[in-house]
């Protein structure tokens, strides 16, 4: 079992961790005394936190930078200790270490009392979803052993804990570790603790049950594809994460909702097996040529994984500028990189002031937040509390990590209908004899929507048409879609009305899939779907991928796109720019050349 060891700095964290390892016997043979030796001859007074500090700079300053892993065990079961760093200031050295912890041991100093850090520390536990979690009050040497001061604390924090809607602990344990207090063994200077000590309290914690019964996960991570040798093979790789899944089982990759069965489970330099579980890094292949890309999720089709543009999560906030509403983000979810913005703040924490802030527009750093997050795209994803995996994430801002979070519930958007919808018509959809794969080997490219949005007269149909033929003349198969040409035909029937607007963006939908169906880049043009139509169209074509281009000749919108042209620039710089976008969203084959120039 993995536990991790936070609190406040200077609470004592690394000095429990080290008694700990004392107490049972887990150092290797002569460290104590090595490190002793080296206290009296530097003139240092001996701690066991120097058994675990092994960073020169942490002994120097007296603080643990980085996490610490160490091993011990006990008649139960043998466990990883990691020790985490209890200032602000490696607060992400912190949150990276607890991530992977089953279980927490807070540290409290008796003295201090509940300082600001044991109250966030106690939040970003809660929001990364650890459930078992035991208090230990340390140093209570300094405070006379006084029964009437522990439960003070515990009073203090437990209401706090309570107040944020965190976990409440499992146990609360006085303990003095530089003497080895109801550590190990129970402490005869405080009689009037009747309770566990904080050994037999991990030893009571029940380990979390084998990621091999949970549902199947295995997010893409690349798909290979073999030529030689009369190999043909078209390998789907990733690692599984959770769950397990046999050759012949039907399996379905969302976002895209495509399905079909395993044909293989491929290794290398592997005997060929039947059954593969949680763990392994592997590869499949399939009994249909699918096209699916890095970042869907692989699970079987009864038991899929959540699909939208919107989800509820806790983010924890590292960034040196704010998290901001407008502003576009890029949300890391499993294998998936995607821009992302800030819908709702609902409400911010600040854990140095336990102060629930409402109606903000920003995060600040170090602070906690519960929001509703909206990507440009639909992902897949799982509540944290289903699959871990699935359901942690890290936004970075530029080129650095600036947060981290878990999704606690799925926010329903205004394309949820739709998706619906959709799944519907793919289940019964008639297939062909060719598949997508096989058309885009053939063409040299996938299909895909290009959709230019903007106000009327402001040059979208003439980058539309330049794109076209552009691409045409590298022998693409393309087709430009106007939105004048869906209105005079299968939109003859409706009243040009606001209540029709959503019927006409459907019908739109559903046009643009029969044409990316076969298998084309379709180009489109309309005044009358705009960006913020966009979602529902993409809800309509979930097996293809799809850009939107903005023409904003006054540059006042804020709205996300994947490109945004002011009206006035040359179309082959235009051209060039989506043909980048085309091929690094690997739309466009390798045989793609510059179409700009």
């Amino acid at each position: 079992m993995q536990i991790v060891v936070v609190g406040h700095v200077d609470h004592g964290k690394s000095t429990v961790v080290g008694r700990l390892l004392a107490d049972t016997n887990s150092l290797p043979q002569g460290k104590l005394e090595s490190v002793r030796r080296e206290c009296e001859r530097t003139g240092k007074p001996f701690e066991y936190a120097f058994l675990l500090d092994a960073l020169t700079d942490e002994q120097d300053q007296g603080i643990t930078i980085d996490t610490a892993r160490c091993f011990f065990k006990t008649a139960r079961r043998d466990y990883i200790i990691i020790d985490a760093p209890g200032h602000i200031e490696f607060l992400k050295n912190m949150i990276s270490g607890a991530a992977r912890a089953e279980a927490a041991a807070l540290i409290i100093d008796a003295k201090e009392g509940v300082r600001e850090n044991s109250r966030r520390h106690g939040y970003i536990l809660s929001m990364l979803g650890i459930r078992q979690v035991v208090v230990c009050v340390n140093k209570m040497d300094l405070v006379a052993f006084d029964e009437a001061h522990f439960n003070k604390i515990e009073t203090e924090y437990r209401a706090f804990l309570s107040g944020i809607g965190a976990v409440s602990p499992k146990q609360f344990i006085p303990v003095s570790a530089i003497s080895g207090d109801n550590l190990a063994t129970r402490s005869a200077k405080m009689s009037w603790y009747k309770g566990p000590t904080l050994l037999e309290t991990l030893d009571a914690f029940p380990k979390a049950p084998g990621k091999s019964e949970a549902p199947f996960r295995m997010p893409v991570q690349a798909v290979y594809k073999f030529t030689n040798a009369g190999d043909d093979r078209r390998i789907i790789a990733g690692r599984i994460e959770a769950g397990r899944v046999n050759v012949g089982d039907k399996v379905v990759f969302s976002p895209s909702n495509k399905s079909t069965t395993v044909k293989s489970i491929e290794g290398f330099n592997t005997e060929p097996r039947a059954e593969i579980d949680a763990g392994w890094s592997t590869g499949f292949t399939l009994a249909e040529e699918i096209y699916v890309t890095r970042g869907e999720v692989m699970s079987h089709a009864d038991r899929a994984p959540l699909v939208s543009t919107r989800l509820r999560a806790n983010v924890i906030w590292l960034g040196r500028k704010p998290f901001t509403a407008g502003r576009d983000y890029k949300l890391k979810l499993h294998t998936i990189a995607t821009p992302v913005r800030i819908h709702k703040i609902l409400k911010v924490i600040d854990a140095s002031e336990i102060d629930e802030q409402l109606g903000k527009d920003h995060v600040g750093r170090h602070d906690v937040a519960d929001v509703v997050l909206e990507t440009r795209n639909p992902v897949a994803f799982d509540l944290i509390g289903d699959s871990e995996a699935t359901g942690r994430f890290v936004i970075v801002d530029g080129y650095d990590v600036a947060g981290g979070g878990i999704i606690t519930a799925l926010e329903s958007d205004e394309q949820d209908d739709l998706r619906a919808e959709a799944r519907r018509r793919d289940f019964n959809w008639v297939k062909g004899a060719v598949s997508a794969a096989e058309r885009a080997e053939k063409q040299g490219h996938r299909a895909a929507l290009v959709m230019f949005v903007g106000k009327a007269g402001t040059g979208k149909h003439r980058y539309g048409r330049a794109l076209e033929k552009a691409l045409f003349d590298q022998k693409r198969s393309v087709y430009m879609l106007d939105g004048s040409n869906v209105l005079l035909g299968v939109d003859q029937d409706l009243v040009w009305v606001d209540a029709t607007q959503a019927e006409l963006v459907r019908r739109f939908g559903e046009v643009a899939h029969l044409l990316l169906d076969a298998g084309l880049i379709v180009v489109s043009t309309t005044n009358a779907i705009g960006l913020g139509d966009f979602g529902a169209v993409q809800a309509l074509i979930p097996h293809a991928p799809s850009l939107v281009i903005e023409v904003d000749p006054g540059g006042t919108s804020t709205q996300s796109c994947d490109l945004r042209i002011r009206g006035n620039e040359p179309e082959a710089e235009v051209i060039a720019q989506i043909v980048e976008l085309l091929t690094k969203r690997q739309i466009l084959g390798t045989v793609a050349s510059d179409l700009g120039g």
